[in-house]
C-alpha cells in the first residue's frame, strides 16, 4: 500500500498566518546575516536590484500583529502580507530563478485567488500610481538572483559548522524510535561540498519521492533546461488519415484554462484550419503512442498515485478536475486524450472516425503542434507537488536522450548513466523508476546531498530549478501542511522533498543555518510504522538544523 503524500494547495490556507508569526523572528536574523551579501549584489547589478529592494519595503508595512484575544481574519489583505513575508524569507534563504521571482510563489498566489506574486514593472489598467490595480493587494516584489552562502570574496558569516557540534545537534533527534529501525543521515554545506555530519551516509535505503532529485537532474542534464515536449498531428499522404502523436508531456491539458500549459484545444483548432485549407472536413483519426516502449503499467500496478505512463496522456489521465495527489485514472489514457481531441474538432467542423492507435510514417505531413513549458517548470512542479507522472515521463525522456530503450528498465539505466557522467557518488544505488514509487529503488544520503550540491554548483545554473523546485516548509506543495507546532521555526526556511512510502520515510532539501550557512542535508528512514510520527521527527531534525549556530 502507498501512503499518500501529495495535498492539495487548499490545505496550506489556513497556516498563513500561524506561519508568518513562526518566522518574523527568524527573518530578522537572517536578514541580518544576509544584508551584506544582498548590499554587495545590488552594487554589482546596478539600479535594478536596488529598485526592487526598495519595492519590497511597503510590503513589509503591510505586516501587523492582530489585537491580543482578537480573532485573526483571513482577508486578502492579510493573505498579501503572509505572502510578503514568505518572500522576505526567501529571499535570504534563496534560491531563486532567473527571473528573480520562485515560480512556486507565484503558483501559491494563484492557487489562494489572490493578486500577487512577480512585480516586473509591467503597468496594468486601472492602475494607481505604483502600478498596482486600484483596490488590489500589491504583488510581492521579486529578488535578486542569489544563492545564500555561495558566490562572493568576503563573508559576513562564522566559520562552517563543525561536525561535531552537528552531531550533538542532530544524534538525540535521529535516534528517536519514530524512524525506524534503519535510517541514514548526511549534511553537506553547499558553498565547499564538504561533508558536516554522516550517520551510515553511504548505505543504500528504499528513498520514495526523493528519487525525483536524482530524476530531475538527470533529465535536465540530458535534454537542458529549455527542452519542450511536442505534441502534433500528421496527415498521411493519400489517405485522409489524421494522426496524434504524442510526444511525452505529461503536462498536456484538455481543461478550458490551459493555466500555460500544452492545450489540446488549440492543437485541435490549428489542426482544423490545416484540415480545411487542404479541402478536408471528414478524417479517419487514429493515436501513435509508439515514443514509448514497454508496458505502461508501473511495477505496483493500477494505483491513483500514477496512470499509465504513455507517450500520449492529457491531465494525467485523471477521472476528476484535480490537478495533483491521488486521483482515479482512466484505464486507457491515450485513448481518452484522442477521443477529446475528436470532440473539439467537431466542434470545428471537423467529422473523424472512432479513433484506434496506429503509428505516423515518415511521410506522414504535420499539421500542427503544442509544445510543453520548458522543462525547467516541468521539474519544478513534479519537485513541488511530486508529481509521479511528470517524474516518469522525464525518466523516459531521458532514456530517450541517453540512447536506450524508453520503459522502466532503460529510464532507470538512463538516470544512472546521466548522474555518472556528473561524478556523483553511485556504489549502491539502483532506480527502477523515476518517481519513486518502486520500493526496489536504492539511493544513499551521500548522493541525495551531492545532487543538491550540484544543482546549487554556479557553473550548473542549468540545474536550478531542481532547488527552486522544493517544495517551501509551511508554504508550498507536500511540505504546505507541515512544521507546525515545534517545527515551526523552520518554515519558510526549509525547502526539501518528502518520500513515503509504507514504512519508509524521507526527507532531502537545502536549509539556511542561523548563520547564514546554506546546508544540504537528507535523511532516509526505513522500518518506520507511524507515518506521521516519523514526518515530525524528520522536520524537527530539520528545524534544528535551520536554529543551529554550529561553528
Amino acid at each position: 500500500m502507498i501512503v499518500p503524500e501529495l495535498r492539495p494547495w487548499r490545505a496550506a490556507r489556513p497556516h498563513v498566518v500561524r506561519v508568518a508569526d513562526a518566522v518574523r523572528p527568524r527573518l530578522a536574523r537572517v536578514a541580518g546575516v544576509v544584508r551584506p551579501r544582498l548590499a554587495r549584489a545590488a552594487a554589482a547589478a546596478g539600479p535594478r536590484v536596488a529598485r526592487l529592494r526598495q519595492a519590497a519595503k511597503p510590503q513589509l508595512a503591510l505586516i501587523t500583529r492582530p489585537r491580543p484575544g482578537r480573532t485573526r481574519r483571513y482577508t486578502a489583505g492579510a493573505t498579501t502580507a503572509g505572502l510578503a513575508l514568505a518572500v522576505g524569507v526567501a529571499t535570504a534563504a534563496g534560491p531563486w530563478d532567473s527571473s528573480g521571482q520562485r515560480t512556486a510563489e507565484r503558483d501559491r498566489a494563484a492557487a489562494l485567488e489572490r493578486v500577487g506574486g512577480a512585480d516586473h514593472g509591467r503597468g496594468t489598467e486601472a492602475s494607481d500610481t505604483s502600478g498596482t490595480a486600484a483596490g488590489a493587494p500589491r504583488p510581492a516584489p521579486s529578488a535578486a538572483s542569489v544563492l545564500t552562502g555561495l558566490g562572493g570574496a568576503t563573508t559576513a558569516v562564522k566559520s562552517v559548522p563543525g561536525s561535531a557540534a552537528l552531531t550533538r545537534v542532530l544524534g538525540p533527534l535521529l535516534a528517536d524510535p519514530a524512524l525506524g529501525t534503519r535510517r541514514t543521515a548526511a549534511v553537506v554545506d553547499v558553498t565547499t561540498g564538504k561533508r558536516l555530519y554522516g550517520s551510515g551516509a553511504d548505505d543504500a535505503l528504499t528513498p520514495a519521492s526523493t528519487t525525483k532529485i536524482a530524476t530531475a537532474v538527470a533529465a535536465l542534464t540530458a535534454l537542458g533546461a529549455d527542452h519542450r515536449l511536442t505534441t502534433r498531428t500528421a496527415l498521411e499522404p493519400g489517405t485522409g488519415e489524421v494522426v496524434l502523436v504524442g510526444g511525452g508531456d505529461p503536462t498536456l491539458t484538455a481543461r478550458e484554462t490551459p493555466e500555460g500549459w500544452a492545450d489540446l484545444r488549440a492543437l485541435a483548432a490549428s489542426t482544423a484550419t490545416a484540415l480545411k485549407k487542404r479541402g478536408i472536413t471528414r478524417a479517419t483519426l487514429s493515436y501513435d503512442t509508439t515514443l514509448y516502449a514497454g508496458t505502461e503499467v508501473h511495477p505496483i500496478g493500477v494505483n491513483p498515485n500514477l496512470a499509465r505512463v504513455t507517450a500520449l496522456t492529457a491531465d494525467e489521465g485523471r477521472a476528476d478536475d484535480s490537478t495533483s495527489g491521488p486521483a482515479t485514472r482512466v484505464p486507457d489514457p491515450a485513448a481518452d486524450a484522442t477521443g477529446k481531441f475528436a470532440d473539439f474538432l467537431g466542434a470545428y467542423g471537423i467529422k473523424t472516425s472512432a479513433p484506434g492507435p496506429s503509428k505516423a510514417s515518415a511521410r506522414a505531413e504535420t499539421l500542427a503542434t503544442v509544445a510543453s513549458p520548458p522543462l525547467a517548470s516541468l521539474v519544478e512542479r513534479m519537485l513541488t507537488n511530486s508529481d509521479n507522472d511528470i517524474a516518469e515521463a522525464l525518466a523516459r525522456q531521458t532514456a530517450l536522450a541517453t540512447g536506450v530503450r524508453a520503459d522502466f528498465a532503460g529510464a532507470g539505466k538512463a538516470i544512472r548513466t546521466q548522474l555518472g557522467r556528473l561524478g556523483l557518488p553511485l556504489d549502491g544505488v539502483d532506480f527502477k523508476d523515476g518517481s519513486g514509487l518502486d520500493r526496489n529503488d536504492r539511493l544513499t544520503a551521500n548522493l541525495l546531498t551531492a545532487l543538491l550540491v550540484k544543482a546549487g554548483d554556479p557553473a550548473r545554473p542549468d540545474l536550478r530549478p531542481v532547488l527552486t523546485g522544493l517544495p517551501v516548509a509551511g508554504f508550498t506543495g507536500t511540505l504546505s501542511a507541515r512544521y507546525t507546532a515545534d517545527a515551526a521555526g523552520a518554515a519558510g526556511v526549509v525547502r526539501a522533498k518528502t518520500g513515503t512510502l509504507t514504512g519508509v520515510n524521507t526527507l532531502a532539501g537545502t536549509v539556511v543555518d542561523r548563520d547564514g550557512h546554506l546546508l544540504a542535508f537528507a535523511v532516509l528512514a526505513a522500518d518506520t510504522t507511524d507515518p506521521a510520527a516519523a514526518q515530525t521527527a524528520l522536520d524537527r531534525a530539520a528545524t534544528a538544523l535551520a536554529a543551529c549556530g554550529c561553528g
